[in-house]
């Protein structure tokens, strides 16, 4: 699984015009998932995520995690993420999960998230649909965590 976290202003997903998830302060992560995640991966993946320490304290130091700086999540599925891009100028996307299991794990993962963490305000673009993602990057803060 491939994670893309992004320390943002504010971020929303919208799809066919209308705007179906919105946050402040927080998080944007883009989920890629393979076809060998499994529900381990996934509870690894968004512990990491979690726990970032990518918001600033008092000294301007990156030290908080997203439930220390009281911020918002906002998850996203990616499949492009997951591209094999080493060879050639067509991304292979041969690791990456079926449309089946990729929904199954993203959904999977969101009630991970709502479960574990419900006092982080979740939500979620719409898996499989054509999502137009907009965003104010803060910093710009942009990693991106690989999860075995």
């Amino acid at each position: 699984m491939k994670i893309l976290i992004q320390r943002v202003q504010h971020a929303s997903v919208t799809v066919n015009g209308d705007c179906i998830s919105a946050i402040n302060k927080g998080i944007l992560a883009l989920i890629g998932i393979e076809a060998s995640d499994t529900e381990a991966t996934l509870t690894k993946g968004l512990h990491k995520l979690m726990h970032y320490r990518i918001f600033s304290d008092e000294n301007e130091k990156m030290n908080l995690n997203l439930q220390q700086s009281q911020g918002e999540l906002l998850l996203v599925s990616q499949f492009t993420l997951v591209a094999d891009t080493q060879k050639g100028l067509r991304p292979s996307f041969s690791k990456g999960a079926s449309p089946e299991q990729g929904k199954q794990l993203f959904e999977q993962l969101v009630m991970l998230a709502q479960t574990n963490y419900p006092q982080t305000p979740t939500k979620t673009g719409q898996f499989g649909a054509d999502m137009k993602v907009e965003l104010l990057n803060d910093g710009p803060v942009t990693f991106l965590l690989d999860i075995q």
